[in-house]
């Protein structure tokens, strides 16, 4: 199932994305199950299993309807938590000359910095060493505290594109040293363009990901190459807190960065990024002044 959060005529709704192309609208499950807000992903989440089961069959039985790419929102919204894992690709550690972490390196992004799949990433004159990171995201579907890495993908809903955008100096060299204001600046954190469910991705160690600038390609790596693995984050994270439905896991990033190039390469005003991931899809982001947006 590839679910996706699309711009309706009565605002966002949740809908399933059929092979044909089209996409089957929920919004009418989504007043059965008795939800506040039909376009809500982390109520359809916190719904459960049998409503997830609903929109499938809904969706088998469905023509679906012409949506644009351009209406697609970000699949998921104000999630409580958006994690992130760093320095889990081997070949990342390997090119900046750093150890291999025997434990997750763990930081956030506040929710607020999520957009859509299309949307603009701000450039403003705290953003003078911008940089992309292509990561595929964990969305949680359910409620787990202490889980066990034997069954962590019981509380796996399925997996999308996330774009780590990061500002470098507010990254590493100032602040403290503290991740956070580099990492969750508005539009920070684009997802999309669906969420796909963990039954159609047969391996998410096996996916090939990429980013383009401009459509030149600058990563282009696998998910073999990571150091934690899915069942081994839930895990690890989960000793510390309650994971809930709608939770977001970012789970690091390949090669080719930015500040890592000789010279640094950044992005900057105009610059049109696409992080790709396969079995997902891919976002495509361009980057303007704030006062263009």
């Amino acid at each position: 199932m590839r679910l996706v959060r699309f711009l309706g005529k009565a605002g966002a709704c949740l809908g399933i994305e059929l092979k044909t192309g089209g996409v089957a609208n929920l919004s009418e499950l989504c007043t059965e199950l008795g939800m506040k807000a039909p376009g809500d992903t982390v109520e359809f989440l916190t719904a459960g299993a049998a409503a997830w089961e609903k929109a499938k069959r809904l969706s088998e039985s469905s023509t679906g309807e012409k949506i644009e790419k351009l209406s697609y929102l970000a699949p998921l919204i104000k999630p409580d938590k958006i994690i992130c894992i760093g320095m889990n690709y081997k070949d990342h550690c390997e090119e900046q000359g750093a150890p291999i972490p025997v434990e997750p390196m763990v930081f956030s992004k506040f929710s607020s910095c999520i957009t859509g799949p299309y949307g603009d990433i701000e450039y403003t004159d705290m953003t003078e060493t911008l940089d992309y990171e292509v990561e595929l995201a964990i969305v949680i579907g359910k409620k787990g505290k202490n889980i066990q890495e034997s069954n962590a993908m019981d509380y796996v809903f399925g997996y999308t594109v996330a774009h780590d955008v990061s500002e470098r100096k507010w990254q590493l060299q100032k602040n403290g040293g503290q991740f956070l204001l580099g990492k969750t600046m508005d539009t920070f954190c684009p997802i999309g363009p669906v969420i796909v469910t963990k039954d159609e991705i047969s391996d998410p160690c096996n996916l090939t990901l990429k980013t383009k600038v401009n459509g030149v390609v600058k990563q282009n790596s696998s998910t073999q190459q990571m150091v934690h693995r899915t069942p081994a984050l839930i895990a690890f994270v989960s000793k510390f807190f309650t994971l809930l439905p709608g939770d977001i896991i970012l789970t690091g990033t390949p090669p080719g960065v930015g500040c890592f190039r000789n010279p640094p390469e950044y992005l900057k005003d105009g610059d049109v990024v696409e992080c790709e991931i396969e079995g997902i899809g891919s976002i495509i982001n361009t980057v303007r002044k704030s006062s263009q947006i």
